[in-house]
C-alpha cells in the first residue's frame, strides 16, 4: 500500500472511532453522559456536546423544548445529525399544556398566566408585523390555542369569543367557531376560548410559547442533518424576505443541512426556513417608507454580498421528503438563503386556510433568490399559490411537480430574467409570469396563464451560477420558451391587477404589449385554450374536453384526463441547452447547474422519451381513452 492511501486510511478509521452516537429518551437525565443506557433527557442537552461526525438519536415521547445547535458539522462527510430513532414516534413542538381552565360562560373558559411563566418571549404580546405583511385593522398574536391537536381561531375581541359566528367563506366554517382572545398586561396574560362544549380540563389544551422548534442563535451553523421528527405549534413570526426568517425549522444563513423526513405542522407562519441573517436589515422596508420596497431590497442584497452571500458560505442545503401543513404563511420559504439547494418529494398543503391576515409573502414554497435551486417531485395544493419564485430566478429547475387547488396560482415568476427552466409539471390552477427569460417545456397547464409587465421595478441577475451581479433591469415582458406543452381551460379564475393579461393557453402573448420576442412551437391545446399567433408543429381542439381532475386517495395523488391522437399529431421536437438559445439579459445558456448542458429526454416519471417525436407534456406515450395515473408520490 502506498503511504498516501495508509496515511488516509488511517484518518478515515480515526474519524470513525472518534464520531460519537449521543442518545436522548423521556426516561433520561441531563447529567446522565447520553449513552443508550444512561441517555439525555433533553435534546438540547445532547446538542450542546455534540461535535461534528456525531449522532443524536432521540427516543419516542413528546419534547416541548426549542434546540439551538451550538455547531454544526465541518464538512458535508462530518456533520452532525439529530434523528429520531428508527419505528419511533418523536415530537418536538413549540407549545406547553395548560390545565386549570375557569369556565366563565356557557362555552367560554379562560385561564390566566403569570407573565413570567413565558419566560424572556410572550406570544400573546407579540404580535404578528413586518415588511408586506397586512393586519386586515386588527391585531394577531404569534400565539396560538389547541384543543386536540387542532387549532382554534383568534378573535379581536372577547365579544367575537363569546358570541361566535361561522365564518361561512372559511375552509372550515364549523372549525371557525371554536375561538380564543388574550389580553397581557405587566404582570398577567389571560386567554380566553371557546371549545364548544368540550371540557379544556379534561382535553388535551395547548399553546404556543416558543418563537421556534430548531433554529440556531447564530449563523453559519453547517452541516446538520434533522430526520425524522413531528414538529408541531411554533409561534413563529412573519418572514419577509428583508427579515431575519424565523421558521419551526430554520437554517439562519448557514450551508449544507440535511432536513429530511419530517412531518411539520400548525407554525403561525413558517415551517422551514432557509432565510437570510439579521445584520442585512430586518423589516427593513417597514422602517424607511420614503423608499419603495424593491429599492430597500436591493439594498439588502448589497449588504448580503458583502457578508459573503455565495455559494462557499451559503445554501446548498437539501429539503426531501418532508410532509408540512397547517401554516399560516408558508410550508417553506427563504430570502437568498435557499440558493444552490434541492427541494424534493415534499408534500405541502393547507397554507393560509384560515386567511384571517394577508401579504405579499405567502404559498406552499416562496423563494426570493432561488439561484441554481432544483425544486422537484412535490406535491403542492391548498394554498395561496404553489410556487412563489420571487426575484433573482436563475438557473433554476423546477421540474416533475405536481400543483392544484392553488387559490393565486400554481407558480408565480415574478421579476426575473432568467434563464430557468420549468419541466414536467402537473399545473392545475394556472400560472402568473411576470418574468421574462423562462422556459416551460412538457407541462399539462390546466387554467388560465396570467402575463404581466413590470417596466418599474428593476431586480438584479447574476453572473451564472454565483451570486456576483451582472446588472438590474426591468421587465419588459417576452423571451420565453414554450414548447411540448399541454394547455387547457381550467376552473380556477386567478387574481390580475396592474397591466395584467389572464387567457387560456398562450392568448395573452397574442394582445399584451412587450418588447421581447418570444419562441414558442409543438404545443397541443384543449377545450378553448389559445396558441400564440405565429406558432408552428402544434395542434389546437378546441372543442375537446380531455376531462381532467386531480383525486386524492389515502397517501397517493392520482390524475384522471382523456388522451385522443392529438397527441401523435403534434410535431414535437426533443429541447436542449442548444435549442432553447439564450436570454436577453443574461446571455447565457439554460444548462443544469453544474454548467453541464442538458436534454430533456425523461418525462414526469424518469421514462426515456421517444427521440424524434416525444409527446407533449409530462407524460411519454400514455394510453388513449381515459387514463388514472398515479403522479404523487413517484418512486
Amino acid at each position: 500500500m502506498k503511504p498516501s492511501h495508509l496515511l488516509l486510511l488511517v484518518c478515515m478509521i480515526s474519524l470513525s472511532i472518534s464520531a460519537k452516537e449521543y442518545h436522548v429518551a423521556k426516561t433520561g437525565n441531563d447529567q446522565n453522559p447520553g449513552s443508550e443506557i444512561a441517555p439525555f433527557l433533553t435534546i438540547q442537552a445532547a446538542a450542546n456536546v455534540a461535535q461534528p461526525g456525531d449522532v443524536i438519536t432521540v427516543h419516542e415521547g413528546i419534547y416541548r423544548e426549542r434546540i439551538t445547535p451550538p455547531r454544526g458539522g465541518d464538512s458535508d462527510s462530518r456533520r452532525i445529525t439529530y434523528q429520531a430513532a428508527e419505528g419511533e414516534k418523536v415530537e418536538i413542538k413549540g407549545s406547553e399544556v395548560i390545565k386549570d381552565w375557569k369556565q366563565v360562560k356557557g362555552n367560554v373558559w379562560k385561564v390566566t398566566l403569570l407573565n413570567s411563566f413565558f419566560g424572556n418571549y410572550n406570544p400573546y404580546k407579540d404580535a404578528i408585523t413586518g415588511d408586506w405583511f397586512n393586519d386586515h385593522g386588527r391585531i394577531h398574536h404569534t400565539g396560538e390555542v389547541y384543543l386536540k391537536g387542532k387549532s382554534l381561531w383568534e378573535m379581536d375581541s372577547l365579544e367575537k369569543v363569546l358570541n361566535p359566528v361561522a365564518i361561512a367563506e372559511a375552509f372550515d366554517p364549523e372549525g371557525s367557531t371554536f375561538t380564543w382572545y388574550c389580553e397581557s398586561d405587566h404582570e398577567i396574560t389571560t386567554i380566553y376560548a371557546n371549545f364548544q362544549g368540550a371540557d379544556p380540563n379534561r382535553e388535551v389544551v395547548e399553546i404556543n410559547v416558543r418563537p421556534t422548534c430548531f433554529y440556531p442563535a447564530q449563523t453559519g451553523i453547517n452541516y446538520i442533518t434533522i430526520r425524522g421528527f413531528r414538529f408541531s405549534q411554533a409561534a413563529t413570526q412573519w418572514a419577509a424576505p428583508t427579515a431575519e426568517q424565523i421558521g419551526m425549522i430554520g437554517t439562519f444563513w448557514s450551508k449544507g443541512w440535511i432536513i429530511e423526513y419530517n412531518v411539520i405542522s400548525d407554525s403561525k407562519c413558517s415551517g422551514i426556513t432557509l432565510g437570510k441573517d439579521r445584520e442585512t436589515g430586518h423589516n427593513a422596508w417597514s422602517k424607511e417608507r420614503t423608499k419603495g420596497g424593491a429599492t430597500v431590497y436591493n439594498e439588502v442584497i448589497l449588504k448580503a454580498l458583502k457578508r459573503g452571500w455565495s455559494r462557499e458560505n451559503i445554501g446548498s442545503h437539501i429539503v426531501r421528503n418532508n410532509t408540512i401543513f397547517n401554516c399560516g404563511q408558508t410550508g417553506m420559504c427563504g430570502s437568498m438563503g435557499a440558493a444552490f439547494s434541492t427541494i424534493t418529494g415534499n408534500h405541502i398543503y393547507n397554507i393560509w386556510r384560515k386567511r384571517q391576515y394577508s401579504g405579499a409573502e405567502i404559498g406552499a414554497i416562496k423563494f426570493h433568490a432561488p439561484i441554481d435551486v432544483v425544486i422537484s417531485h412535490n406535491c403542492l395544493h391548498d394554498a395561496n399559490k404553489g410556487m412563489w419564485m420571487d426575484w433573482m430566478t436563475q438557473g433554476t429547475r423546477i421540474t416533475s411537480n405536481v400543483c392544484y387547488n392553488n387559490d393565486f396560482a400554481d407558480l408565480f415568476s415574478e421579476v426575473n430574467h432568467g434563464p430557468y427552466l420549468v419541466d414536467n409539471n402537473i399545473f392545475m390552477s394556472g400560472i402568473q409570469n411576470w418574468s421574462q427569460g423562462g422556459a416551460y417545456v412538457h407541462n399539462i397547464i390546466a387554467g388560465k396563464t396570467v402575463l404581466n409587465p413590470v417596466p418599474n421595478r428593476y431586480t438584479p441577475y447574476h453572473i451564472p451560477h454565483t451570486t456576483e451581479l451582472m446588472g438590474v433591469s426591468n421587465i419588459q415582458c417576452g423571451d420565453d420558451r414554450i414548447f411540448n406543452n399541454i394547455y387547457m381551460a381550467g376552473d380556477y379564475e386567478i387574481t390580475t391587477w396592474n397591466n395584467a393579461f389572464a387567457g387560456y393557453g398562450l392568448e395573452g402573448y397574442n394582445t399584451i404589449e412587450r418588447k421581447l420576442p418570444i419562441y414558442v412551437g409543438n404545443n397541443l391545446y384543449y377545450n378553448g385554450a389559445v396558441p400564440y399567433r405565429d406558432e408552428t408543429g402544434s395542434v389546437v381542439r378546441e372543442t375537446s374536453d380531455p376531462g381532467i381532475e386531480i383525486q386524492e386517495e389515502e397517501d397517493s395523488i392520482y390524475l384522471q384526463i382523456t388522451f385522443d391522437n392529438a397527441l401523435q399529431q403534434v410535431e414535437s421536437k426533443t429541447v436542449t441547452s442548444e435549442s432553447l438559445g439564450t436570454p436577453v439579459m443574461v446571455r447565457h445558456r439554460y444548462e443544469n447547474r453544474d454548467g453541464t448542458p442538458f436534454i430533456l429526454d425523461r418525462d414526469l416519471f424518469g421514462n426515456k422519451r421517444e427521440p424524434e417525436n416525444p409527446t407533449v407534456g409530462p407524460f411519454e406515450s400514455p394510453d388513449s381513452g381515459i387514463t388514472r395515473i398515479k403522479v404523487w408520490p413517484v418512486k
